[in-house]
Order: structure tokens, then C-alpha cells, then sequence
């Protein structure tokens, strides 16, 4: 496996275990660099506008660009976007039924609790209902779904000298209740 870098490590299977195996009893193990980044999410979405509506209006995420009534791109901060919204194959449709696979939610960063909690004054503001809050110990979050069935995560991490960690120093995410009260406060 010449010319990768540091990415592929390759053992035979009696060496260890986990990662993909590809021909010859050969392990293959990627490890991505760790400057990489979830840098957008694109969603498929029965109507726009609602969309629209939702991510801008009620999260508030700005329009980067539309394009007519089949796609838009909203970011936070100036960049290019950070969620894709398109009608190309969903338009009219409805959610992935119950017992299906795709993507469980998308996970929304705020910088501090204080934007976290005014993020959920909007979401109150707006009658947009929570499906559940929890305090994990590294962060706290929000979770609902956009109009569209789409699961989103509304979250702040912590700093991470706060983080939990367990006897060996990993990391020990806990799923307590949030104070709601206390996050609207901030």
C-alpha cells in the first residue's frame, strides 16, 4: 500500500482485529487527519419554503444561496453553508418510515450556553416542541425534528478540562436530564 501516507496500516488477521478486511488475510485500517471536519449536511425536503422557514426563520441560519424552488443553502458565520436543502428527489414527500435506516439527526454547535439558550427561547418562541434535552457531562443538548422528520441536535460543549473521564482518562459521557430552566436562564 504505497503512497498513503500515514493513513493504511496493514496487518494479517492474526494481528489484531477491527477495521476492513480486503483480500489475502490483510487488515486494513484508516485513520482520517485530524484536521478533518464534518463541513456540511444536505438534506432532502418535501417543500422548500417550510425548509426554509424552519432553518432560517426559526434557527436562523442566513440564505447563502437558492435555486429557484429545488434547493437552498443556509450557513452560520459567512461560510459557503453548512446545510444543503433540495426538492430534487423528495419533493411532496414524506419521512423515512419507522424501522428504516438514513441519518438519525444532524448535530448543531453553539459556541457558548448562553446561544444554546437562546436558541431554545426561539424554538418556544416559534412552538416548535422538543422531543427530548439531555446533559451528556461534554455538552448539552436540544433534540427535534424540522418539518420534514428530520432529526436535529441542538448542542454547546462544555469545556473540555469539564469533561468527565473514567478511571483510565476516557471520556465518560453520561445522559442526564437538562436543567431547561437553567439553559434559559444563560
Amino acid at each position: 500500500m504505497e503512497g498513503l501516507g500515514n493513513y493504511i496500516e496493514v496487518r494479517t488477521k492474526n494481528e489484531g482485529s477491527g477495521g476492513s478486511w480486503c483480500g489475502e488475510g490483510h487488515l486494513i485500517i484508516m485513520t482520517i487527519a485530524s484536521g478533518a471536519r464534518i463541513g456540511h449536511v444536505h438534506l432532502k425536503v418535501a417543500n422548500l419554503d417550510r425548509a426554509l422557514a424552519f432553518y432560517s426563520g426559526v434557527l436562523g441560519f442566513e440564505l447563502t444561496q437558492r435555486m429557484g424552488n429545488s434547493a437552498a443553502f443556509v450557513s452560520a458565520g459567512g461560510y459557503h453553508h453548512h446545510i444543503g436543502l433540495n426538492t430534487w428527489e423528495s419533493e411532496g414527500g414524506r419521512p423515512p418510515a419507522p424501522g428504516t435506516t438514513g441519518l438519525y439527526h444532524l448535530a448543531i454547535l453553539y459556541p457558548t450556553r448562553a446561544e444554546l439558550g437562546a436558541a431554545l427561547k426561539a424554538l418556544k418562541r416559534h412552538g416548535v416542541e422538543l422531543d427530548g434535552a439531555a446533559d451528556h457531562g461534554v455538552s448539552e443538548a436540544l433534540y427535534l425534528h424540522d418539518p420534514d422528520g428530520n432529526g436535529v441536535e441542538l448542542y454547546w460543549d462544555r469545556p473540555e478540562a469539564e469533561w468527565p473521564r473514567d478511571a483510565k482518562g476516557g471520556f465518560a459521557m453520561v445522559t442526564r436530564p437538562l436543567d431547561l430552566k437553567g439553559l434559559l436562564a444563560a
